[in-house]
């Protein structure tokens, strides 16, 4: 077996097909493995320059436990009781959401009222409600169909979509539950999870409310940990790693995915191949001219966000930092406008701030010393509408101006020079991650449809599966940790009959919570 890619997804297959007991060789172009989950130099210090959060812990659990080993062994991980410290432009109010949806009840009410509080626990109840019915029938199952998630469903759980509103948007649900309108752009985030924009996305997404309070935690080592522990089981397991090697081709034979050819002409032959690229290099071309029906086509209009980050290792003053921290303009809906609409960086945006070194107290291991920071603004996955930057120096010049200049006005001050910075544009993006047009999340989730659109672990081009954050079932670290044990149990079922691909699913969950996970109020 050949795994194209050792991001997350790629990391998972490669790991399982081993334990198995099949040959598997592991090819990543890059020098080290994680993909998306990378780090990056900014100073002296290496900074985690992709996914800073780790949720839906039971997904690694499970994966570790399949390997013979377990999740505890491998990494340290600690709980976080503050999920995110939000602030306003032009305001000195601050607010922050905890695991323990009582404590964020409790902060709410101080924030924006009693009736607002109570608002927000029912929009709570309705969270775990709609994760509760979702996530077997769609999170844990190969990609459904119409038609086999209205069985899965059945009535109860299709009345509880049926509550949402026929067709809302995230935004039309929000606007139903909360009153405050800065409470809305909070939460409306949860599009920006899925790379899409909370005026479009489907009402649905109000499950990652629910993700949030199962737990949330900080890894020992950094989210590139997660990505190095993943090889390093994956080796021991009998998997052959191998970077620096390009994949140019998919070869196919009789009409069934056979092997690649890697850049130097290198032919590496396979019974099945996983593909763990963003798709939309296969219909591209990217893969070879047998491979490019293999998936659905995206369009750059349905992309999802890029972004333009800054990795920063430098001191700050003022603003009292926590792990995870949010920057929010005073004009949501333009900032949508400008990436979705009119394809340019946001005139006003809102700014991630991931302090890497801080915990819940926000207190710094050394007062005073230099920390690592991700600081992160949305942005058009436009990366190759030009062959150097669509955007020019002085557009990104004028976002990061305006964007740190908005931190700034909430009290935040960051050292920032260009020897301690390292930033990515969408075209660097796109570099990396080639015919995403540095898209980071797959296709963009902008109506119910899409759910449906997004490719299933088997791809149209027999003998070729497909994992990673721009399949089923979505982007985001355990999502796309998922989409590599989809793409195996697929294979597998594919090996063990004769007939097309069955629909397979993924046991365990989290319907039934655990102590490990935090509090949530009863529905």
């Amino acid at each position: 077996m050949v795994v194209v890619g050792a991001g997350v997804g790629g990391l998972v297959s490669a790991l399982l097909l081993a334990c198995r007991g099949l040959d598997v060789t592991l090819l990543e172009r890059a020098a080290t493995p994680g993909g998306k989950m990378r780090q990056v130099q900014a100073g002296e210090a290496f900074v985690d320059a992709g996914p800073t959060v780790f949720t839906m812990r039971w997904v690694f659990e499970q994966i570790f436990a399949a390997a013979g080993t377990s999740l505890a062994d491998r990494l340290v991980l600690h709980p976080l009781d503050v999920l995110a410290r939000h602030a306003w432009s032009g305001s000195e109010a601050r607010l922050d959401l905890f695991a323990d949806a009582r404590r964020s009840a409790e902060a709410i009410g101080d924030f924006a009222g009693a009736a607002e509080a109570r608002r927000f626990l029912d929009f709570c109840a309705q969270a775990r409600r709609v994760y509760d019915t979702l996530e077997g029938p769609h999170i844990r199952s190969q990609r459904p169909t119409l038609m086999s998630m209205a069985g899965d469903l059945g009535p109860r759980g299709l009345g509880v979509l049926a509550s949402l509103g026929p067709f809302a948007t995230l935004w039309q649900r929000l606007s139903h539950h909360f009153q405050d309108p800065r409470l809305r752009q909070l939460f409306g985030r949860y599009a920006t999870y899925c790379g899409s924009s909370p005026f479009a996305a489907p009402a649905t997404l109000m499950l990652v409310a629910q993700v949030e309070m199962d737990g949330v935690w900080a890894v020992e080592g950094g989210m590139h940990a997660v990505a190095r522990t993943l090889a390093s089981l994956a080796a021991e397991r009998g998997a052959v790693l191998r970077y620096g090697a390009h994949c140019d081709e998919i070869l196919v034979r009789q009409g069934r995915a056979c092997g690649v050819r890697l850049s130097d002409g290198e032919v590496v032959e396979a019974d099945s191949v996983v593909f763990n690229g963003d798709a939309a290099a296969l219909g591209a071309g990217l893969l070879g001219p047998e491979s490019v029906d293999a998936a659905p086509r995206v369009t750059p209009r349905q992309r999802s966000l890029s972004a333009m980050t800054w990795a920063v290792h430098g001191r700050t003053q003022g603003f009292p930092l926590v792990r995870h921290n949010v920057f929010f303009c005073q004009d949501y809906a333009a900032e949508f406008r400008d990436i979705f609409g009119r394809r340019r960086l946001p005139r006003q945006g809102t700014v991630y701030v991931c302090a890497q070194d801080r915990d819940d107290s926000g207190a710094l291991p050394q007062s005073g010393q230099a920390e690592r920071l991700l600081c992160l603004v949305n942005a058009p996955a436009e990366g190759d509408a030009d062959a150097i930057d669509p955007f020019g120096p002085k557009e990104i010049q004028s976002c990061e101006q305006t964007h740190f200049a908005l931190m700034q006005g909430c009290g935040l001050s960051i050292e920032r020079t260009p020897q301690n910075t390292c930033l990515t544009t969408p075209a660097g993006f796109h570099r990396l991650f080639p015919g995403t047009g540095g898209a980071l999340y797959g296709p963009a989730a902008h109506s119910w449809m899409d759910t449906f659109r997004r490719p299933a672990s088997a791809s149209r081009l027999p003998g070729l599966y497909l994992a990673g954050g721009s399949v089923h079932p979505g982007p985001g670290v355990p999502m796309a940790a998922m989409s590599g044990q989809l793409a195996v149990a697929t294979l597998m079922a594919d090996l063990d009959s004769t007939s097309p691909s069955r629909r397979v699913r993924i046991s365990g969950g989290m319907s039934t919570r655990s102590p490990t996970t935090g509090s949530t109020p009863s529905a």
